[in-house]
């Protein structure tokens, strides 16, 4: 893989270091990033250093001559050596980006870019021969487009030659948008290194197979070595030995511990290097202190991966936490996956591998829900409940302290395993949630992910001045992230295995309509109360529906739900549901089946099975009254019925199928284009502001104006003054009635101060208003501001998290925001259909449509607020907490009346989206 590039171009002085990413867990980023090659190994990604130049020279010798002449033109390897002094020599300051790539260790290749104008930049890639067709190169590409990005780079260029052809599809396959064009032999390719839903796809799709491939010895290994197994029972590592016996496990298995010779039936090896044929899994049970040099003899003897079991690092605090680090750091080396530490183990149900290397006493069927959880505890109560009522089990991995295997890896992984229907998720904490939220939003488009997040309580409520920071809960960006990706929050564990129940090989309900048949009048009602409340419609049957249902079944009642009284037998079920079916009324059917004396069990749901074959609706069962029953019910063919114990919790999960349906049944929106805007002007107003307060704080009425006007927010014209003759001058300006603010110090709320006077009409109103306001606050500063016109009064704002970066509010303002609130979230990226559903989702939003008789408001005007205020968030990364409120929405637009910002001294944002692992 190379790329030719011209001589160096000129670059401007003054621009920024190489951009610090965000690495792998605490590791520092100026340690580079770490990713996955095609062929599923660890690559190490880093900004160039001066003692690179050797290695660097070593490539120039040791490459092609076709190699060389494609990359420089010619065959001077003098040249390409001059080239890597002036890559480790070059100054910063003057825009030149190096990066090289790593594997096993060794520099293997160097991928860099020259600026050329203010936005544009000239790159270049070589590649050791050793290493082409791994995918190298696109890593490269990936990690220094983004570099460039963050630089303030739009395009990069580079001429290469036509037969370069391996070059040229891996510009052409990158996903980035490109244009190019033909010139004597030589392509002149332009790159554009913003992302759209393309690159992103492309990005994705890459890292799944990466993903897969890299992750196949852990959760498909053909060998397995446990390191520590005990010849005495009640040992972990003696206990994962039995389980991976007793389980039938396909593979080689083999045990290492240096005082025994044999542990039951199983040979035993002193070290992992001794074991006979090349190993794929080590499941790791020794004490803490040993696992780090059992980790580097499984690196050594060419290990794929390792499941550590052992406790006592991170959550123990600082010390574990850095022999963690370490841990990682030995694996990277080798190219070696990590699960763990601290775990439970894993499960793969496939027949071809039958894997159990946990501890836990439980045995999962086989079935297509895939499982990953933090807590083991926590594993093993789903693994048990999902065993025992469906519906069964693909792969199931305890994630522990998740030093490299994470949930978004897991995610990339069972996107496109045949065998996973539906991903379950117990998260406590986040590695990565912008990225979790970019692969949950393509993976939900073809399986759904249902998760249980811990830490909903608002013990972590974070003390904040403004509305919307007030307002932000712990859990309130996780729920932003939810609900934009698609993914299915669930409050429990049992909530999360009865929906995975209906979503599992089942198909997915088209609309909100909900039939319910049985015999069990009683428990049809309670479905039908329970239906409102998840969201579903229990319709009217037509005419002609109701008159076959009662002509065929005697059906008592002419309505939905469809009661056939406790006397009627499993044919005649069997019957309405036909017709129930048949009719297309419904989007998905709940059969209620109470059981007696007078019926059987086995024949009902001998007749449900045959009734439902074949339906194109998902139809699930509650069966009252028969504790030994069985909690599925076998299709003819393939596939099968949950029942559920009863009719709320099978509503419940049905509502929560009908929602993903709907999800990714709607179209994925874009983020529109803002124009307008001023970048280089908000970036002034806060260099000005920190140049004088260096920690950071709230804007003055002046500087949020300015921030507002740069974004394109409508604003009311708004004046400072601390004297009598001043705010009467400033009333003049801005013309009568005005409204009087204080613009003390430290005040953010001023209507709970009594910090506001509104609509006076003269300039004895305002004197007078002056007076007493500021004698009231102490403090002589106000603001004077035109009176808005009336309207609908909004709050809008965003907070930035820590961890989820900027999460956007908007809400019921006024006085009564508190009170009522009245809010929605959604995080970055904000599509077009974001906004839409933040604003029409609101339980004021009848007043914008315009509430019994009043006129509407302009709607659109206030969604391009909310994409401004977006592009703010992007443009300002100091921006912490912005609050608009009223935001007052108008027949004929929107106008921020008062405007709080908070900036604090940051760094550009990580860019999230790199390959780069967790």
């Amino acid at each position: 893989m190379t790329l030719p590039q011209t001589g160096p171009a000129g670059g401007a002085p003054g621009r920024a270091a190489v951009p610090v990413l965000t690495g792998i867990g605490s590791q520092p980023a100026a340690a580079g990033w770490d990713a996955l090659a095609a062929d599923g190994s660890v690559v190490h990604l880093r900004p160039i250093r001066r003692d690179d130049e050797a290695a660097l020279t070593a490539i120039n010798h040791r490459v092609s001559d076709r190699s060389i002449y494609l990359r420089f033109f010619g065959l001077s390897r003098l040249m390409a050596d001059e080239h890597t002094q002036h890559l480790v020599g070059a100054d910063p300051a003057y825009g030149h980006v190096a990066l090289v790539a790593e594997v096993d260790g060794e520099v293997g290749g160097v991928a860099s870019y020259e600026p050329m104008r203010a936005d544009e930049a000239e790159m270049a890639f070589l590649i050791d021969d050793a290493l082409h067709g791994r995918g190298i190169g696109t890593l490269l590409l990936e990690q220094l487009a983004a570099v460039a990005r963050e630089r303030g780079i739009r395009h990069l260029h580079a001429d290469t030659l036509a037969e370069n052809a391996a070059m040229l599809r891996l510009f052409l396959a990158s996903g980035f948008h490109e244009t190019h064009k033909l010139d004597t032999g030589v392509v002149e390719l332009t790159l554009d290194t913003a992302y759209d839903a393309r690159t992103l796809d492309r990005m994705a799709e890459r890292e799944s197979a990466a993903e897969s491939r890299s992750l196949r010895p852990v959760l498909s290994p053909r060998s397995v070595a446990v390191i520590g197994a005990g010849r005495k029972p009640g040992g972990i590592g003696h206990e994962v030995l039995m389980n991976l016996l007793d389980t039938g496990f396909t593979g080689e298995l083999y045990a290492v511990n240096p005082h025994t010779d044999q542990i039951g039936d199983i040979a035993t090896f002193p070290l992992i290097s001794e074991v006979p044929g090349p190993v794929d899994l080590a499941v790791i049970a020794v004490p803490a202190e040993q696992v780090p040099a059992v980790v580097e003899e499984c690196g050594r003897a060419g290990v794929g991966g390792a499941v550590i079991l052992t406790s006592g690092f991170s959550e123990l605090g600082a010390d574990g936490q850095q022999v963690q680090q370490e841990l990682l750091a030995l694996a990277r080396r080798h190219s070696l996956r990590l699960i763990g530490p601290n775990c439970l183990g894993i499960v793969n149900t496939d027949p071809e591998i039958r894997l159990d290397a946990t501890f836990a006493n439980v045995r999962p069927e086989p079935g297509g829900l895939a499982l990953a959880a933090q807590s083991g505890a926590v594993g093993i109560a789903v693994l048990d409940h999902a065993g025992r009522i469906g519906p069964g089990v693909s792969e199931f991995v305890s994630l522990g302290n998740k030093v490299d295997v994470s949930g978004n890896d897991l995610l990339l992984h069972w996107w496109n395993d045949p065998r996973t229907d539906v991903i379950g998720l117990y998260l406590e904490s986040f590695g990565n949630p912008r990225k979790f939220g970019r692969l949950a939003r393509l993976v939900g488009r073809k399986k759904p992910v249902l998760v249980v997040k811990s830490g909903r309580s608002t013990g972590g409520r974070r003390a904040g001045a403004s509305h919307t920071a007030a307002a932000a809960t712990p859990d309130t960006a996780v729920d932003a992230l939810f609900e934009q990706s698609g993914v299915l929050r669930m409050e429990t564990l049992e909530e999360l295995v009865d929906t995975a129940r209906v979503l599992s090989g089942r198909p997915l309900p088209m609309g909100r309509r909900l039939a319910i048949v049985g015999n069990a009048g009683g428990a049809g009602v309670l479905a039908a109360d329970a239906a409102a409340a998840a969201g579903l419609d229990v319709p009217e049957f037509s005419p002609a529906t109701m008159s076959e249902l009662v002509e065929v079944t005697g059906a008592v009642g002419t309505g939905n739900p469809v009661d056939l009284g406790a006397a009627a037998t499993p044919t005649t079920l069997e019957h309405a549901i036909r017709i129930i079916l048949a009719s297309g009324e419904a989007d998905s059917v709940l059969v209620t089946y109470a059981a007696t004396r007078a019926g059987d069990v086995e024949e009902t749901y001998a007749a449900i099975a045959r009734a439902a074959a074949g339906a194109t609706v998902p139809v699930v069962v509650n069966c009252l009254g028969a504790p030994g029953a069985a909690a599925q019910i076998a299709l003819d063919g393939s596939g099968k019925l949950p029942v559920y114990a009863f009719p709320e919790t099978a509503v419940r999960a049905l509502g929560h199928a009908v929602r993903y349906a709907a999800w990714r049944a709607r179209p994925q929106g874009v983020v529109p284009e803002v124009a307008g805007v001023d970048k280089d002007g908000a970036r002034a107003v806060v260099r000005h502001f920190l140049t004088s307060h260096p920690t950071g704080g709230w804007l003055d009425p002046s500087h949020a104006e300015q921030l507002m006007v740069c974004a394109g927010i409508p604003v009311v014209a708004a004046l400072t003054a601390a004297t009598s003759e001043a705010t009467l001058t400033a009333a003049d300006r801005v013309g009568y009635p005005v409204v009087l603010k204080t613009a003390a110090t430290g005040i953010v709320h001023k209507t709970d101060v009594g910090g506001v006077r509104l609509g006076l009409q003269n300039t004895s109103e305002l004197a007078q208003a002056y007076s007493d306001l500021t004698a009231s606050i102490g403090d002589p500063h106000v603001v004077v501001q035109a009176m808005a016109p009336t309207g609908v009064e909004l709050v809008t704002g965003l907070v930035r998290d820590p961890l989820f970066g900027p999460v956007l509010m908007i809400g019921g303002g006024g006085v009564l925001t508190d009170l009522l609130a009245d809010r929605r979230w959604r995080g970055l990226p904000l599509t077009d259909l974001d906004a839409t559903d933040m604003v029409r989702s609101l339980r004021c939003a009848p007043l914008l449509a315009g509430y019994r008789g009043a006129a509407g408001a302009d709607e659109p005007a206030v969604l391009e607020v909310l994409h401004r205020i977006a592009w703010l968030a992007e443009a300002v990364p100091e921006l912490a907490e912005l609050d608009i409120n009223p935001l007052t929405a108008t027949p004929t637009g929107a106008l921020a009346l008062d405007t709080k910002l908070r900036l604090t001294p940051a760094g550009p944002e990580p860019d999230w989206y790199s390959r780069h692992l967790r």
